[in-house]
């Protein structure tokens, strides 16, 4: 059995053995706004509920490891002591994780990721329209666990509004878990689902992706192609050029838009991001 002493390894290396060996962990997506009031969205692995009376809620931004900064999500909460924490079903986990590129001051992560902004009633923060269980909250305190990168900081929340699908409901009023469906993270690139185990998404682009505001307006608002393959489509550093030779090779000159849509859904299933954008461009 390999045996480690945490201080004798590259802190890169013992997150990574951390986040492997602890999970699945929930997801907590939460959406913060500064003190001119541009909104942030961001998800957070080391998060879980600790308390239902007060209803406490937990999650933890660490310091970068490369560059021992923070998160725009930990000064917003700092700030303005309010968030929403979203939760994460498999319907908008693609989304999600394009959010999480390092998007730059003031760029609105919601447009980036396609998802909707909806106004809370009691914090300032707005909700994730497509998650199915929204939660808002007052910051009670935040807790620095030390001050090098990797550190985390623990932003304890209290609950003072919760907001429920009615589709993830049963008969009963209470929580179906596999209507709700949910996503919880693993290490490296996995994932798992509530419904049927691990799964992969490649991480965002370092350099970026364009985001799904940045998508043809055709593309956006397809009725076919669901908001995890905006996300998939998204995550590519440029708009891709037209392929002349693929669209005469696949005979897709005479296919209506619908069709187009539905072929480069069933691609994306697949994994196959590339032929995906020659048939939404051809």
């Amino acid at each position: 059995m390999a045996t480690f002493t945490p201080k004798d390894l590259k802190t890169a290396k013992l997150h990574s053995y951390l986040l492997s060996a602890v999970a699945p962990r929930p997801i907590a997506f939460a959406s913060t706004i500064d003190t001119d009031g541009n909104p942030n969205l961001s998800p957070f692995s080391f998060f879980n509920v600790f308390s239902a009376n007060p209803p406490i809620l937990i999650f933890s931004p660490a310091r970068r490891v490369r560059n021992n900064t923070i998160k725009h999500t930990l000064e917003n909460a700092q700030a303005t002591k309010e968030v929403v924490i979203n939760v994460v079903n498999y319907d908008i986990v693609q989304q999600m994780s394009l959010s999480s590129t390092e998007y730059g001051d003031g760029v609105n992560e919601f447009e980036k990721a396609g998802l909707t902004m909806l106004k809370s009633d009691v914090v300032k923060p707005f909700r994730v329209a497509e998650s199915p269980v929204q939660l808002e909250c007052k910051v009670n305190e935040i807790v620095a666990l030390g001050t090098e990168g990797g550190a985390g900081n623990l932003v304890i929340c209290e609950v003072v509004k919760l907001h429920i699908d009615d589709a993830v409901l049963d008969d009963k009023g209470s929580i179906d878990q596999v209507k709700l469906d949910l996503v919880s993270r693993a290490g490296g690139s996995y994932y798992s689902r509530a419904k049927s185990g691990f799964f992969e998404i490649p991480k965002p682009l370092s350099t970026l992706g364009i985001g799904v505001d940045a998508l043809p307006e055709a593309i956006r608002n397809s009725t076919i192609l669901t908001g995890n393959d905006l996300g998939v489509l998204a995550n590519v550093e440029t708009l891709p050029s037209k392929n002349e030779a693929y669209t005469k090779t696949h005979n897709l000159e005479q296919l209506t838009t619908e069709e187009k849509h539905t072929k480069a859904h069933d691609l994306l299933s697949f994994g196959n991001l590339e032929d995906a954008w020659n048939v939404l461009l051809s």
